[in-house]
């Protein structure tokens, strides 16, 4: 019966937190929910069709037309590709919302939505990410791209009463398909909207900069199982963890050593893979889009969330990639004070955990960006006037949206916030000359928490934790503060964030996890609806993590020389956030955060997926900020 309900769950939490179908989930109002149940079958018929792919293959795909289509009166297509289930299944089955709102589903598209080939109705073979096969020279030659190619083809001559332009969109997983598919270089394809998009396993979901994240492992069941036959029932639950504790830390912590996750997941492939290329090998490299980001012609909009705990590289890098590489091609980026896919769907007042960002946030996206977007290249006159800005970016700390005519802002001040003796953080360089060194011990056996939510630990990815309160870190011996005075004017941190570390350790091997926190002030006003006190709340803005062992190449690990001085650079991501007058700035350095991440041994192993519990060792680490040895953040500043 536990196990039972333990897989509900898992369903559940996919479903809700890769938005791949049904508004039901995302609606907060059942009355809301009612209406639009009822327009969908009031104003659309549905299709079902297996349509073939060059290599024969055929994909399940659900088709809603508008009952009042006609010769004289035609729509344009939306289209989702999914690996995560078009259902529900059937003709006489319908969706209870269409499109990527009900503002857009009351516009009016033709709304299709598609198995990706091996998932659910679906024919063909599953894989991760399917590597993109640049020069196509035979019909075997499939990826992503062609089998969008085939589907838009497919549909412009079949389905009555078109117009004869495409658009996609897909939030996470989807948002993969949709920047894959923006390669299918069709012609009807005139407006893509990757959403929360992957771009590379090794950087992101997954991994973060080579570190495993531990807090996917109970999603392998869902991606690391082949599919028998097309069917609408899920079929990849064979492998699920039985009976966890709820207590997360802990059932990581009794997990131990990833060589035990073969106990879990014998027959599970993804797994098998993961351990398997613990480098940047070519089986990663294969699943990194960026690289063929060329020649993209139709209108771009890349979306994502400030604080997405699963993609934040991807929407990021893919925009800044299709800006350089693609000339004159209509681009533009929106980042919200969202976590994953949360700007389709309005909760009204807007939180991620317990910060409160505004009201209608989500309801602001859909109406003035995402459906003027569509609208304009599907529906209108397709010029690239949209009335939009080159970005739309919330700042997250004024908590207002603002515009940009270019992205990153050229005219920012590049600046450096500088490790001091006594945990001071200041942006002047230290001037002692004398060997100047924060130091900790850390112990694998005795991680950091990533969280003080131990039952979110449990759930089927992480979330929360990209905002949360960090008084719990802070607080420890093993996790060095630095911070400024309090700010006597505001500080806005708009752009790139580069890590610089000088350091050294007793072991020959180690991580390094940096965050940029907001110290609130004493006198914060407290918040009655989440029932939170925020005087001298420390607010995660942004946090990564590098292993030492790449250093100097992801293909090409190398194990560090004990006590040698050694040189760190790292992105942390980009960020737009107003520091307040009365704030502090705050920055966190430590080598744990478990069970977010793997832990590492700290002495050097090849492949840490079979690390043996003794190889997992205690070190000394070190922090140099001196003038020749100096510790720094590069930021970017907007006056």
């Amino acid at each position: 019966m536990k196990m039972k309900k333990l897989l509900l769950k898992v369903l559940v939490l996919t479903y809700c937190f890769f938005l791949t179908y049904s508004w039901a989930f995302s609606q907060n109002s059942i009355s809301t929910r009612q209406q639009d149940s009822i327009f969908v079958r009031e104003n659309y018929q549905k299709f079902v069709y297996n349509i073939p792919m060059r290599d024969g293959t055929k994909l399940y795909t659900t088709v809603y037309v508008p009952k009042d289509a006609s010769d004289k009166n035609k729509y344009p297509m939306l289209m989702q590709r999914t690996c995560y289930s078009v259902a529900p299944y059937g003709e006489n089955e319908y969706e209870t919302m269409l499109g990527p709102s009900r503002y857009l589903m009351r516009e009016k598209y033709i709304v299709v939505y598609q198995d990706v080939r091996g998932r659910w109705m679906s024919e063909g073979t599953w894989t991760n990410m399917t590597p993109h096969i640049p020069n196509k020279k035979a019909k075997t030659d499939v990826d992503e791209a062609s089998d969008t190619y085939d589907t838009i083809d497919w549909l412009i001559k079949n389905v009555k009463f078109n117009n004869g332009r495409v658009g996609q969109w897909g939030i996470s997983y989807p948002g993969y398909y949709a920047i894959a598919g923006a390669l299918a270089q069709h012609p009807a394809l005139k407006a893509s909207s990757p959403q929360a998009p992957i771009a590379d396993f090794f950087f992101d979901d997954f991994h973060h900069n080579g570190a495993f994240t531990l807090g996917y492992f109970l999603t392998f069941p869902v991606f690391g199982v082949q599919h028998p036959q097309p069917t609408p029932e899920s079929w990849y639950t064979n492998d699920f963890p039985k009976s966890p504790t709820p207590d997360g830390f802990e059932f990581y912590k009794r997990l131990g050593s990833l060589k035990n996750g073969e106990k879990y997941y014998p027959n599970n492939f993804f797994w098998k893979e993961t351990v398997e290329h613990p480098h940047y090998d070519e089986f990663w490299q294969k699943r990194n889009i960026l690289p063929h980001l060329k020649n993209v012609k139709h209108a771009m909009m890349i979306v994502g969330g400030w604080f997405d705990a699963e993609d934040l590289y991807g929407p990021l890098n893919i925009y800044k990639t299709l800006e350089k590489n693609n000339v004159g091609t209509y681009n533009t980026l929106v980042m919200g004070p969202f976590g994953h896919g949360d700007w389709a769907r309005e909760q009204g007042r807007h939180y991620h955990n317990q910060i409160y960002f505004g009201d209608s946030i989500s309801s602001f996206y859909q109406k003035e960006i995402e459906l003027k977007f569509f609208n304009h290249f599907l529906k209108g006159a397709g010029d690239g006037k949209t009335g939009l800005p080159e970005a739309y970016l919330f700042d997250t700390g004024k908590k207002q949206w603002r515009t940009f005519n270019e992205y990153p802002v050229k005219t920012s001040r590049k600046e450096r916030l500088f490790f001091q003796e006594k945990g001071k953080l200041t942006f002047t360089m230290p001037t002692e000359a004398k060997e100047n060194y924060s130091e900790f011990v850390s112990d694998p056996h005795k991680p950091v928490p990533s969280s003080e939510n131990l039952r979110g630990m449990m759930n089927f990815t992480p979330r929360a934790y990209m905002s949360e309160d960090q008084r719990f870190a802070s607080k420890r011996t093993d996790v060095l503060t630095f911070e400024t005075e309090v700010l006597t004017q505001d500080v806005t941190l708009g752009g790139e964030l580069t890590v610089n570390l000088n350091f050294s350790t007793t072991g020959t091997d180690a991580d390094w996890i940096v965050k940029l926190v907001d110290v609130y002030a004493d006198d914060e006003p407290r918040d009655n609806v989440k029932n939170i006190d925020l005087g001298n709340y420390q607010q995660m803005v942004r946090s990564e993590i590098m292993r030492s062992r790449f250093r100097n190449s992801f293909e090409k690990p190398e194990p560090l020389t004990p006590d040698q001085v050694t040189t760190l650079k790292f992105r942390l991501q980009d960020v737009l956030h107003t520091f307040k007058k009365g704030h502090k700035i705050m920055i966190q350095v430590q080598s744990t955060c478990f069970p977010l991440f793997d832990r590492n041994p700290q002495k050097y192993v090849d492949n840490i997926y079979k690390a043996e519990e003794s190889d997992f060792i205690k070190a000394t680490h070190r922090v140099y900020h001196t003038p020749y040895l100096p510790s720094f953040v590069s930021v970017e500043i907007l006056d």
